[in-house]
């Protein structure tokens, strides 16, 4: 256990310490003498951006609502108060116990992000364990690790010793009676290991090798220890209402990015949008029904006195129980001045009674998300979403009295041409049109029109994984282009970093040759990249240099459909063959239907436990 003393005494130095201290209501504090497994739930960003994340709150009660388990958290903690940890031989601790990471069995990071790949490595030297998986010994935690990133875990392979692929509510506690049971006959790390690699969404990268081919694709993958499967399959929850979901969440001292309460509404998305990871590896959609959100709301409000519920998912407004849901909470909490929010809606989908009844409690601006200027380019990404679409419903935002609207559009799609980058322009500007082609007395507020582009990247498991990305240049002359065409006061424009993009794209398509230029990037002083003050290209590049790295060779190169990829030896139920088609139909400019008018064979309701998707259960 760490000095307290000491630690109070150095917390004084720091911007904010209230991210160092736990001892938050309904966080759990047990005796760690009557437990067996002691697990630190370890969120590679500030204390503020991981107690925003859904996955913590359920992980985390849900492994302390097991007698023999206690889960703690931890986060990176930022740059002031790293240097006080290193200048104190203070080491990374557990928040709940203030015991050091080595005391720990399990140090579990969810990895949401790319660009927290650094964290990762100095959240563990700083808790005094071994960067490499092969430094580990017995007697040391195992670094496990879960969430999207996972779906290319090779960048991470000498680092993590296990990665759980797929929804980790049944995985976990698998996991940990495994554990028990190893424990109990006297642990061996590699014994666990093994018996760990039968279990259905397990990998465990040592009992794997990449071989190459002398142009630096993949020749073959082998399988080095009997136990491990040569396909890893993903793990899914069969049923949202039976699975588990917290009655309580933490309440932090200082305020989060995300202060209120979430709930979960359902997972996956039918609507097939080709740039989209989250809407191909969460597949099948599964919803929960109304009466369990209703009963979880009701938990989670009287147990933290939050005044705002927000309904989370992919894209809520294909919620089949959404006007049934809003009303009952609204009929129940509007008295109460409890607001709710549906954040991840869809222009076509938009209930405008129901949005403007929610807004009576707490008003807020509207976000919408073409993706793209022009149709030719949202057929290309298969938004199935055309400008009619957009603009009609933006005009009833405007006569209900909206005055505040966000757009977020990407550059860099493919096919895209300098026309397609214009077609943003030129629709915030209809956007505009829409505002103040009314009558005068229709017209309140004070426009102001927010469009953003994010810098597109190619990912795994989307139909757009064998495409290049476009070159920095390339993103800076469209972003730049765009900002200089758009000159009214009423339209600002901002664009995300694409340097960040390109390293992103980087790690996102990279195999297991990445891990040595991760370490080196990190040994020079990488960490919170994904933090743009934080963010330093030039050391990136040396680390690569340093390591012989082709950088152009993972985030710029096309990719043939022929090529054995990083990830292909993960099996996230939609098949690969889906994947070329929906390739082959956007260079066709073809779109594809949700899923929900009509299946589109993408190969779910064959391969993954959980039966047939509900929507295209009566076709």
């Amino acid at each position: 256990m760490i000095d307290i003393k000491k630690l109070d005494r150095e917390l004084l130095k720091v911007e904010k310490p209230a991210r160092y201290v736990g001892s938050e209501l309904n966080s759990v504090v047990k005796n760690k003498e009557e437990v067996d497994i002691r697990f630190a739930f370890a969120f590679p960003d500030i204390y503020e951006v991981g107690m925003s994340h859904t996955g913590l709150h359920i992980l985390y009660h849900m492994l302390n609502s097991m007698e023999n388990i206690w889960c703690e958290r931890v986060f990176a903690p930022w740059t002031d108060m790293e240097e006080v940890m290193r200048k104190n031989n203070i080491p990374l601790y557990g928040l709940e116990s203030k015991d050091e990471l080595r005391e720990f069995d399990f140090i579990g990071f969810t990895l949401q992000y790319e660009m927290s790949y650094t964290n990762v490595l100095n959240m563990l030297n700083l808790g005094n364990i071994p960067i490499r998986s092969k430094d580990r010994t017995n007697d040391m935690p195992l670094v496990i690790a879960g969430g999207p990133c996972v779906y290319n875990p090779e960048p991470l392979y000498e680092v993590i010793d296990l990665f759980t692929v797929g929804e980790a509510e049944e995985l976990l506690p698998e996991l940990m009676k495994l554990y028990e049971e190893e424990k109990e006959k006297g642990f061996d790390r590699l014994s666990f290991l093994e018996k760990a690699a039968r279990m259905e969404g397990i990998y465990v990268p040592q009992f794997y090798e990449e071989i190459y081919n002398d142009d630096g694709t993949i020749k073959e993958r082998k399988v080095l220890n009997e136990n491990a499967k040569e396909v890893i399959t993903k793990r899914i929850i069969k049923n949202l209402d039976k699975s588990f979901y917290p009655d309580k969440s933490i309440l932090p001292y200082i305020d989060v990015v995300h202060d209120r309460v979430v709930l979960e509404i359902f997972r996956g998305c039918t609507r097939g949008c080709r740039f989209c990871q989250a809407g191909m590896v969460y597949r099948p959609v599964r919803e929960k029904s109304p009466d369990t959100l209703v009963n979880q709301a009701e938990s989670m409000l009287s147990s933290t006195g939050h005044d705002e519920i927000s309904l989370t998912s992919l894209s809520s407004g294909d919620y089949s129980c959404l006007s049934d849901l809003t009303l009952k909470l609204l009929d129940k909490y509007e008295n109460q001045n409890v607001s709710i929010s549906l954040p991840s809606l869809r222009l076509d989908s938009m209930t405008f009674d129901i949005i403007e009844r929610l807004q009576e409690v707490r008003k807020s601006g509207l976000t919408f998300a073409p993706e793209a200027g022009t149709q030719r380019m949202r057929d290309v990404i298969n938004k199935n979403l055309t400008e009619e679409q957009i603009l009609g419903p933006v005009e009833t935002a405007f006569n209900l009295g909206w005055s505040t609207v966000k757009l977020y559009f990407m550059i860099g799609l493919p096919g895209e041409t300098m026309e397609d980058v214009m077609g943003i322009k030129e629709l915030a500007y209809k956007v505009k049109d829409k505002f103040f082609n009314r009558p005068k007395e229709e017209i309140k507020g004070n426009l102001k029109i927010n469009a953003s582009a994010s810098c597109f990247v190619p990912k795994p498991f989307t139909p757009f994984q064998w495409v290049a990305q476009d070159s920095m240049d390339e993103f800076y002359d469209k972003a730049k282009s765009l900002q200089k065409e758009i000159k009214d006061k009423k339209v600002a424009f901002s664009y995300h970093e694409p340097k960040l993009s390109f390293l992103e794209a980087v790690f996102a398509r990279g195999d297991r040759r990445l891990s040595s230029a991760l370490i080196r990037a990190w040994e020079k002083g990488c960490r919170f990249d994904g933090w743009y003050d934080m963010f330093n290209f030039n050391i990136w590049m040396e680390a690569f240099e340093e390591t012989n790295i082709d950088t152009v060779f993972f985030a710029r190169r096309k990719r043939e459909i022929t090529e054995i990829l990083p990830w292909d030896f993960i099996d996230v139920g939609v098949s690969k063959q889906y994947l070329i088609s929906e390739y082959e139909k956007a260079l066709e400019v073809m779109t594809t239907p949700d899923c929900r008018i009509s299946c589109t064979n993408c190969g779910v309701n064959h391969k993954l436990i959980g039966g047939a998707c509900p929507h295209v259960q009566n076709n």
